[in-house]
C-alpha cells in the first residue's frame, strides 16, 4: 500500500521542540503495543520558521534523504509543484523566537500559518487532514475561524496536547454517562503554554459526563500566594474556592510531590507548609488559579502551583459516590518524552481514515478557555462571563487515552 505523504510546518526544529517530539517519530519510529512501530505515512516536506542553534531539520535531511526541506509554506505543501501534492499537514507552531503581548500571550503564528495552508487548499480546489499541536490560536476569534475553515473547506481537523492521550495512572477514564458535580487539576508550569495542558486533561474527563458538553458560562482566574490561599481556606466552590476533598485526592496522586520540612515522606502538606512553598518571584513560577463553570452547572477549577507539585492529576466528585475519582496524567521524563507515542499516533489515525480520533471542539473551548483565563488575570483578576465558550459536543464512545 502506497504511505500518506506528510508535509510539516513548523516553528523551529531543535532538540526538545514538540517538533522535534512528533517529527523525529514520523523518521525514525517510536515504541507502540510492545514493537517498534513505523508510522504508515511519511514525511516527505518541511517548511522551518526559524533556525535556531542546535536547529536539527538539516541534519534529519541527511539522515532521511526523502524528506526535502523548502523555503515557504506554499512549496512545501505543493513540493515544489503548483498544486498541493500530499496527503496531510502537521501544523506545529510551538517554540522559537516570538514576540509576546501585553497579557503575556506568547504570539505563535499558527493562525498565520493555517492561513497559508488553507490559500493552498482553496487554489488547489481540494484539502487534506490538519493537525494543529496545542491550543489552536492565542487569539479566540481566530480560533474559531480555523474551526469553521475547516468545516467550509471540508477537512477533518485535530487540534491539542498530548495530556488527554496520555497513560493514566491508574488506568481508567470517567464512565460514559456519569454525572459529575465538580473537577480539579493540580498542575505544574504558567499561563499560555501549561493552562491548555491542564484544562486539556480536565476536558478529556468531563466531557464523557451524562448530556455531554454543555459549554463554559464564567471563568474567574487569580494569581499569587495569598489569592491562592484564600481560596484554600474558602473549604468550597461555592465560597471561592474548591472542595478539600479534590485537592487533596490530586495531591495523593501526584508522584513528584515536594517533600515538607518533615522529610522526604510523601506527606499532605499543611497550609502553613503551602505557604513556605508557593512563590511569587516571576510570572513562570506564581501560583495561579482558574475557576469557572459549566452551563450545566459542572464546577471546575485548575490549579498550577509549581513547586509543590511537578505533574498533572485531577479528580472528580460524582453524585452519589462517597470518595473522588482520581488519577495522575503520566509524563515521562524529558529524555523520553514518549506522551508523544500516543499523540503521533493520533495524528497518523487523522491522516489515515480521514476523520479526528476526537473532537475539535475539545480543543476550541480549551483554547478559549486559556485566552478567557489570561483575560480574566489582565482585568486585574475579575469574573468573565464567557457567552462565547456555549460549544457543545458529545465525547467519543471510545477513551482514547494510551493503555497498550
Amino acid at each position: 500500500m502506497k504511505r500518506r505523504r506528510i508535509a510539516a510546518i513548523v516553528t523551529e526544529y531543535r532538540r526538545y521542540s514538540h517538533a522535534q517530539h512528533i517529527l523525529d517519530r514520523y523518521l525514525f519510529g517510536y515504541s507502540w503495543d510492545g514493537r517498534h512501530h513505523v508510522p504508515d505515512a511519511e514525511l516527505v516536506s518541511l517548511y522551518t520558521d526559524q533556525r535556531p542553534k542546535g536547529e536539527l531539520s538539516r541534519d534529519r535531511q541527511k539522515l532521511v534523504p526523502s524528506l526535502t526541506i523548502y523555503p515557504t509554506i506554499a512549496e512545501t505543501l505543493c513540493r515544489g509543484g503548483k498544486t498541493l501534492d500530499v496527503d496531510g499537514v502537521l501544523l506545529i507552531g510551538e517554540h522559537g523566537d516570538y514576540p509576546f503581548n501585553k497579557k503575556g500571550q506568547h504570539l505563535y503564528p499558527r493562525y498565520e500559518f493555517f492561513q497559508q495552508i488553507v490559500e493552498v487548499f482553496r487554489r488547489s480546489g481540494r484539502s487534506v487532514p490538519v493537525f494543529n499541536d496545542k491550543h489552536l490560536s492565542w487569539k479566540w476569534d481566530w480560533a474559531r475561524e480555523m474551526v469553521e475553515t475547516s468545516r467550509e473547506l471540508d477537512f477533518p481537523l485535530l487540534a491539542g496536547s498530548s495530556l488527554p492521550v496520555t497513560r493514566r495512572i491508574p488506568q481508567i477514564d470517567m464512565p460514559l454517562g456519569s454525572r459529575v458535580e465538580e473537577a480539579m487539576c493540580v498542575a505544574v508550569g504558567g499561563v499560555d503554554g501549561y493552562d491548555i495542558h491542564a484544562l486539556e486533561a480536565m476536558q478529556s474527563m468531563v466531557e464523557r459526563r451524562r448530556g455531554g458538553e454543555t459549554g463554559v458560562d464564567w471563568i474567574h482566574a487569580v494569581r499569587g500566594t495569598d489569592a491562592i490561599l484564600k481560596a484554600l481556606d474558602a473549604g468550597s466552590f461555592d465560597r471561592g474556592g474548591w472542595d478539600p476533598a479534590l485537592f487533596r485526592a490530586c495531591l495523593c496522586r501526584s508522584h513528584r510531590l515536594q517533600p515538607s520540612r518533615r522529610g522526604f515522606n510523601h506527606t499532605l502538606p499543611t497550609t502553613a507548609e503551602l505557604r513556605g512553598l508557593l512563590t511569587d518571584k516571576d510570572n513562570s513560577n506564581t501560583p495561579v488559579l482558574y475557576r469557572y463553570q459549566h452551563s450545566d452547572g459542572l464546577k471546575m477549577s485548575m490549579l498550577l502551583i509549581e513547586g509543590i507539585v511537578h505533574d498533572f492529576t485531577f479528580a472528580a466528585r460524582l453524585t452519589n459516590q462517597p470518595r473522588p475519582l482520581s488519577l495522575q496524567m503520566f509524563l515521562s521524563p524529558r529524555e523520553i518524552c514518549n506522551f508523544f507515542n500516543p499523540l503521533t499516533n493520533a495524528t497518523e489515525q487523522l491522516f489515515r481514515e480521514r476523520r479526528a480520533p476526537y473532537p475539535i471542539e475539545r480543543t476550541l473551548l480549551t483554547t478559549g478557555l486559556t485566552a478567557a483565563g489570561i483575560e480574566s488575570l489582565f482585568r486585574k483578576q475579575t469574573l468573565l462571563k464567557t457567552p462565547h465558550l456555549d460549544i457543545h459536543y458529545r465525547p467519543t464512545k471510545s477513551s482514547t487515552y494510551w493503555r497498550n
